[in-house]
C-alpha cells in the first residue's frame, strides 16, 4: 500500500470520510475522522470510536467522553479550542470491540497524516491500544502511565483509556496525576494553551 502525504486537513478528512480500506467502512453511520483545534500542539489519541462516536461523528461523546471533558478542564485544555482528539480507527468495531491489527494497520496512515500536518508537541494516547500503537507494542498502561518517551522529537504519554476509568473507579487518581503531569510538561515547554 502506498502511503499518500496530504498538505491540508480538509482533503485528508474528504478521503478519510470515503475510505473503503477495511471492512468497517460498510458498516459506519459516520466516519469519526476527529474533533479540536488542527492546529494544536496537544493530540489526543484513543482506539476506535463507539456507538456514541459513530452516531454523532466525533470523538469521545459518551460518558467516557464527559469524563474526559472533566479530566481536559481540570488542567486547563479544551476539545474546541487547544486540543485535538482523534483514534487509532476512525470507524467503529462492531459491538465496540477492539480494534484487530489488520484494521489498526488499514487505518494508521490517516492518524499519521494528521500528526504530520498538525505537528503536535505532545501526543496522549489514551489507553493500551493506542499507547501500543504509537509508542510500544509491549506497553503497559497500569506501569507506565504518566511517563513520557521522545518518539522522533515528540513526547508521548500514557494513560488509562476514559471507559476503563468508569468500568474501574480505583484507576481515577492514578489518572488524574497522569493528567497534572501533561500540565507541568505543557508549562515546562512553553506551549501556549
Amino acid at each position: 500500500m502506498v502511503f499518500i502525504i496530504y498538505t491540508n486537513f480538509e482533503s485528508l478528512k474528504n478521503d478519510c470520510e470515503n475510505c473503503q480500506k477495511c471492512a468497517l467502512g460498510a458498516t459506519r453511520t459516520n466516519c469519526v475522522f476527529g474533533v479540536g483545534n488542527p492546529n494544536a500542539k496537544i493530540l489526543f489519541v484513543g482506539e476506535a470510536p463507539g456507538e456514541n462516536e459513530d452516531k454523532q461523528g466525533e470523538p469521545f461523546v459518551g460518558r467516557a467522553g464527559k469524563l474526559l471533558d472533566l479530566y481536559l478542564n481540570g488542567i486547563g485544555l479544551d476539545r474546541n479550542k487547544n486540543i485535538y482528539i482523534a483514534n487509532i480507527l476512525k470507524c467503529r468495531p462492531p459491538e465496540n470491540r477492539d480494534p484487530l491489527p489488520a484494521e489498526q494497520d488499514a487505518c494508521i496512515d490517516w492518524l499519521r497524516n494528521q500528526v504530520r500536518i498538525m505537528r503536535p508537541s505532545i501526543i496522549v494516547c489514551l489507553g493500551r491500544i493506542a499507547a501500543c500503537k504509537l509508542i510500544s507494542p509491549n506497553y503497559k498502561v497500569t506501569q507506565e502511565h504518566g511517563i513520557f518517551f521522545d518518539k522522533n522529537g515528540t513526547l508521548m504519554m500514557g494513560t488509562f483509556h476514559p471507559a476503563a476509568l468508569l468500568r474501574d473507579p480505583r484507576r481515577k487518581a492514578d489518572a488524574l496525576e497522569d493528567f497534572l503531569h501533561l500540565q507541568e510538561k505543557i508549562k515546562e515547554l512553553g506551549i501556549s494553551i
